[in-house]
């Protein structure tokens, strides 16, 4: 069942959101090599405390991290390890959740860690792009396939893979809600958007096979092919005048592609 929020509810989830992002780039601004990423899911599980809320993915479902921090070819759900570290050339998926009052924000940003090949920055910008797509076609009356439909013509257009077997979702009191939000499609198709419906909208893009597989730790999920993959996420509310990010804080909704630019 699709939950539908009020405006009021909505307004009220703005709050969650804009801790979830900020502490996305506090995790971001501390993304550098020979940093681990434990120390990154230090930093943001004590960022969100000290903020009065809950870091979302701690325990859920049994996952370790209060952050999935996924290398290179790990698409998500990577655990993290003080026996991870950034290496100079490496990019790293950052995905956070913060429960604050009772609803939840979820994002992710895939940041570079100095500077990678210019085909793996190519790889990221069109997925960072596929989410901006995506969240355009979040409209009343538009279709879940709108969306995915976005995602997948401009990821394939590039010559890249699109995850299939993960998917965004909708989110509320708890992080994941119907509907699944498909990252490819067919326009017009699939459930009717309305307003009050809030959605994570994650495009998962790889460069090669969009095949994946998960580890023997039962979580983190990889390409077959061992080529990168990239992932952002946004939290979107569908309402009348237009998508509404809620994942923004006062600094907007979108983070710096380089690691350990921003605070």
């Amino acid at each position: 069942m699709i939950n539908i929020k009020s405006p009021v509810e909505i307004e009220q989830m703005k709050a969650a959101g804009a801790l979830s992002k900020a502490a996305l780039r506090r995790a971001g601004a501390c993304v550098r090599p020979g940093v681990t990423t434990k120390e990154l899911d230090q930093v943001v599980e004590g960022f969100i405390r000290l903020h009065g809320a809950i870091p979302t993915f701690k325990g859920y479902g049994g996952f370790p991290g209060s952050i999935c921090s996924s290398v290179n070819e790990q698409i998500v759900h990577g655990i993290p390890s003080p026996a991870v570290v950034l290496q100079e050339g490496d990019i790293i998926s950052i995905d956070t959740g913060a429960t604050y009052q009772g609803w939840v924000g979820d994002n992710a940003w895939t940041f570079y860690v100095g500077e990678p090949s210019e085909e793996w920055r190519a790889l990221c910008e069109c997925t960072r792009d596929c989410l901006k797509a995506a969240i355009e076609q979040a409209v009343p009356g538009n279709h879940l396939g709108d969306i995915g439909a976005a995602v997948q013509e401009l990821a394939e257009s590039n010559g890249y893979g699109v995850v299939r077997d993960y998917v965004g979702h909708g989110v509320g009191r708890v992080m994941h809600e119907d509907p699944e939000v498909r990252n490819y499609g067919r326009r017009g198709r699939g459930v009717r958007l309305q307003a009050g419906m809030v959605i994570a909208i994650e495009p998962m893009i790889t460069l090669g096979t969009y095949q994946c597989e998960t580890l023997a730790n039962g979580w983190t999920v990889v390409t077959r092919d061992g080529k990168p993959a990239a992932h952002y996420e946004n939290t979107v509310a569908v309402t009348e005048d237009g998508p509404v990010i809620l994942t923004q804080d006062e600094k907007g909704p979108w983070c710096s592609m380089e690691g350990g630019l921003e605070e």
